[in-house]
């Protein structure tokens, strides 16, 4: 079991005559599910695909994404996961980055014509050659359909459990755009550990709605499902109202979701017309859980036990969730419990162990630990100890019975509906607009996304200040659409240190006072 690879697992889950995937009316095996995934990895290395070579992977949560993912990793190449949101600032680093040879992706996806526009934008990536579309694509790429209509067959298993997996971009601190190196080890092993914890089983039905180029939709979800034999209904993408439909029709018995889709779930006019009862498992992550919506959460699904979970890219996955036999209040409170044969631990500023009590920065040491970040060797260095154990960057205080609770983060990334969001990117963006000075931002709550960026922005001088229009406008057509900050405060002057720089504490001080609508603290 410690030596195999996506592919070896794929294959001895299809000896089993049980259905993978659900998608409406259509059912898909494991076993015809293997045998697509087999067409694809011989389509590929029909086109000169190798152990190795990077392959960029965009698209929406459909049995074709799916089968490219499984299709290249049974190749040995490594997948670099993209969202369908990300436009030309990110998918030129990313793709340009990780040294991409090839892009699968959709022709068309939300009103996008992604076909249009990789026929302008692949000057920008010149060592992507390769272009793959699901749906019709232009003369100058292939469809997806022709590629898995090539004759013969892959070569033998090519990977190891070792060998990368997939390449997740995850945005940093310096605004850079960090890609963890998540191996064919590590996802199996953060997805047994959370199936073996919950006691998943192969009756269970697992909605699919969360995105497959992050690890909840891949490893919590999918492949969760495969090393349990479970079956998953897949929801292209996420809306409360096709969320629903897709639990009472399919009688899915497993909901992974972040807190925001519970509120826009359990907020939609439809909910109480929906029968729900099949579900016997919530789990939370991506933020806190409030105690107030963990009690909707349970009203709403009486029969369901509440887990909270906690993963990062850097740990493939979950690596802490609640012990099936926490109550409420603990659900509530704390993180969980570290799962599987994963370590945690607390340190301080000196690395040193933490006692129980104390608050510092979480650490994790398992299988389930990425191989670093791609080409960043200073990063992963930063991050990745020579020990084993990874720095998280969030700060927690460990229980004496193991249940770790979340203090707040260490950096200053926030999560606005599920999705990691890092402010210097987007200040980057911001002081680049010609009427920009500086600009510095955070997350402040949010009752639907959870939290929303709130950007302090200096005009420039001697130019009319920019307004929140434009600001909002200039960063849509840059950035992803859930990077885009929701509040603006254009502003004469923000707080600096001695040696120039922003000075974010103080600067978060005076939002809170200006807030509470009083003088800001001098």
């Amino acid at each position: 079991m410690r030596s195999m690879t996506i592919g070896t697992a794929l294959a001895e889950a299809a000896r089993q005559d049980r259905v993978f995937l659900r998608e409406g009316d259509r059912e898909i095996t494991y076993a015809e599910f293997a045998e697509t995934a087999e067409r694809v990895a011989a389509g590929l290395a029909a086109r000169g695909v190798r152990r190795g070579d990077r392959i960029g992977l965009m698209g929406l949560n459909t049995p074709q994404w799916l089968a490219a993912f499984f299709g290249a990793a049974r190749l040995g190449a490594v997948i670099v996961t993209l969202n369908v949101r990300y436009r030309e600032r990110e998918l030129s680093h990313m793709l340009g980055q990780s040294g991409a040879r090839m892009v699968i992706c959709p022709a068309e996806a939300g009103g996008f014509d992604f076909a249009a526009f990789f026929a302008g934008f692949r000057e920008q990536v010149p060592d992507v050659t390769d272009h793959v579309f699901f749906g019709a694509a232009p003369d100058w790429a292939i469809s997806f359909e022709e590629l898995t209509a090539a004759e013969g067959r892959a070569p033998q298993e090519a990977a190891s459990a070792d060998d990368p997996l997939m390449i997740l971009y995850t945005s940093g601190t310096t605004g850079r755009p960090k890609g963890a190196v998540i191996t064919h080890r590590g996802i199996l092993a953060s997805a047994r550990a959370q199936a073996e914890h919950c006691g998943m089983t192969r009756d269970d039905v697992l909605l699919g709605h969360l995105p497959f180029n992050h690890v909840g939709g891949i490893t919590c979800t999918v492949l969760a499902a495969l090393v349990s034999g479970a079956s998953v209904a897949l929801l292209p993408a996420f809306s409360p109202d096709g969320a629903l439909r897709a639990i009472e029709r399919h009688r899915v018995t497993w909901l992974n979701a972040v807190p925001t889709m519970y509120v826009m779930m359990l907020g939609h006019e439809s909910f109480a017309e929906r029968d729900t009862s099949s579900v016997r498992i919530c789990t939370a992550g991506g933020s806190n859980l409030e105690p107030a919506l963990a009690e909707e959460i349970r009203r709403a699904f009486p029969k369901a036990r509440l887990f909270g979970l906690y993963g990062l890219s850097e740990t493939s996955g979950a690596c802490v969730l609640s012990r099936p036999d926490d109550d409420p209040e603990t659900v509530s409170r704390t993180l969980g419990v570290v799962i599987g044969d994963f370590r945690a631990r607390v340190v301080g500023p000196d690395g040193a162990e933490l006692p129980a009590g104390e608050t510092g920065e979480l650490q994790i040491r398992g299988d389930c630990v990425a191989a670093g970040y791609w080409d960043m060797p200073e990063e992963t260095a930063e991050t990745f100890g020579a020990d084993g154990w990874l720095a998280t960057g969030d700060m927690a205080e460990m229980e004496p019975d193991g249940h770790l609770v979340l203090r707040g983060r260490k950096k200053e990334m926030y999560v606005c509906g599920g999705f990691n969001v890092y402010p210097v990117e987007i200040e980057n963006v911001l002081a680049a607009h010609p009427k920009v000075a500086m600009a510095a931002g955070f997350g402040v709550p949010d009752p639907v996304h959870g939290e929303v960026g709130r950007f302090y922005v200096v005009p420039r001088r001697g130019v009319e200040p920019p307004t929140e229009r434009e600001l909002t406008e200039y960063c849509r057509e840059r950035l992803a659409d859930y990077k885009v900050p929701r509040q603006f405060v254009i502003t004469e002057e923000v707080p600096l240190t001695p040696v120039g720089k922003i000075h974010k504490v103080a600067l978060r001080e005076r939002d809170l006072s200006r807030a509470q609508g009083s003088r800001p603290r001098e």
